[in-house]
């Protein structure tokens, strides 16, 4: 969530966030609900001050005596007008809290100009897409791929998009996970297991709602949502607490199973193993002095490309523009994976920083040495890394003459084999 004083003393500034993320807000709108509120707080404390007065002049009067029976009277009515007003004022303010809900969190000086996912700008690349073996395909085509990653029978047993991971197919997913999760806390994050659902509040407080209702899983009659990334219980941690400033950053990792809706997904992007409603994922998570966000926001990012620099695999980082920025995020990059089958591009990861927008809405704060009193954290976040697309591209990239696919060195020791076998 925003400041309230940014958007009342900077709307200019507001809107033009808001155009340069290609989004639609009603600024006006939103600043009318606290005109409005401001008007009709002023009016109650007039009323209240005027009852200070009263009580006061009412002290001076002998008790019983017409003129303090009037006031009596006076007082009563005023009285009356306060609770309304106070009524007022309170549902005022729950529809200037949805009413900010709703605007997204301001671009950082440093993202593009751009409205399509094509106008990123490539801010690096890593390894050599020509490297990758000559026998790529696509993995849905690899001869057996069925055997271990059986998607027929995942969507009779629940839908399309819930595969089954069998023998070495679930044996190298776990590889993957326990892979990435020695390499994120030998960095210096702290593993947790979170729950993997979560109630209304906590997907409020990450951005999910009122945003992303169509993209979430929920339950009944418990309404509590399935969690899309390890992010949501993740940040919501620390959620109303206050930290000691010597203690940041606090850097923390989880695995969970994501499940995400995926409405309106079709074609070539859906094939295999590119998207699915159910998948597995490590999370990053850190909760930031605000002085050195931008500085922590490249050390997760290179936490995440150290892992494919390990692996292998060739990968660029994007650079979002306004356009395909989000609507929580100040800043992101993306890590894209080198499809060698699909001659294509796979994101494995996003990793982005919020600045105080989840900090406000959760109201996770530190205790600042300086002033004593309590700020804002800044939180970022970043996949470290998402299973699914890094296995497509380990699967096309090292797939060898005789149908197997060799295993990399860093995940052997995981895997407990050098190669993998669809026999």
């Amino acid at each position: 969530m925003l400041d309230p004083k940014l958007l009342r003393e900077s709307p200019d500034v507001v809107r033009a966030a808001i155009a340069k993320k290609h989004l639609q807000v009603d600024v006006d709108a939103v600043l009318a609900i606290d005109a409005s509120w401001r008007s009709l707080l002023q009016e109650t404390e007039a009323l209240r001050a005027s009852q200070k007065t009263a009580n006061t002049a009412m002290a001076a009067l002998p008790k019983g005596s017409p003129e303090f029976i009037a006031k009596v009277g006076e007082m009563k009515a005023v009285s009356a007008k306060v609770k309304e007003h106070e009524v007022r004022l309170k549902e005022i303010e729950d529809r200037f809290r949805q009413a900010m809900l709703s605007v997204p969190n301001l671009p950082h000086a440093s993202v593009p100009e751009g409205r399509t996912p094509e106008e990123n700008v490539v801010f690096s690349t890593h390894g050599d897409p020509a490297s990758v073996s000559g026998h790529a395909v696509a993995h849905w085509e690899i001869p057996g791929f069925d055997r271990l990653f059986d998607f027929a029978r995942g969507a009779k047993v629940t839908g399309a998009g819930f595969p089954f991971y069998v023998g070495d197919g679930a044996r190298l997913v776990r590889a993957l996970l326990q892979f990435f999760l020695d390499e994120d806390t030998r960095a210096g994050y702290v593993e947790v297991s979170p729950p993997i659902f979560v109630n209304a509040a906590s997907a409020t407080a990450t951005g999910q709602l009122p945003d992303k209702e169509g993209q979430m899983y929920e339950t009944t009659p418990d309404h509590l949502y399935a969690v899309p990334t390890a992010e949501v219980p993740l940040t919501n941690f620390f959620r109303d607490e206050i930290l000691e400033e010597s203690v940041l950053p606090v850097c923390r990792c989880a695995y969970t199973p994501c499940f995400r809706r995926e409405a309106g997904s079709y074609g070539k992007d859906v094939r295999g193993l590119n998207r699915l409603h159910q998948f597995d994922k490590v999370e990053l998570l850190k909760w930031v002095h605000p002085s050195t966000s931008y500085v922590e926001l490249d050390k997760l990012r290179d936490d995440a490309e150290r892992m494919l620099r390990k692996l292998g695999l060739p990968y660029r980082v994007l650079l979002m523009c306004g356009g395909d920025l989000g609507f929580a995020q100040s800043k992101k990059y993306d890590l894209e994976v080198w499809s060698g089958g699909q001659k294509r591009w796979l994101e494995v990861s996003s990793c982005s920083n919020f600045e105080a927008f989840q900090a406000r809405r959760a109201q996770i704060r530190f205790r600042s040495k300086e002033t004593g009193k309590p700020e804002l954290v800044h939180t970022l976040n970043g996949s470290g890394l998402a299973v699914p697309r890094v296995l497509a591209a380990l699967l096309e990239n090292n797939l060898q003459p005789d149908g197997r696919v060799r295993i990399p060195d860093a995940l052997v020791p995981h895997f407990g084999k050098d190669h993998l076998s669809f026999a």
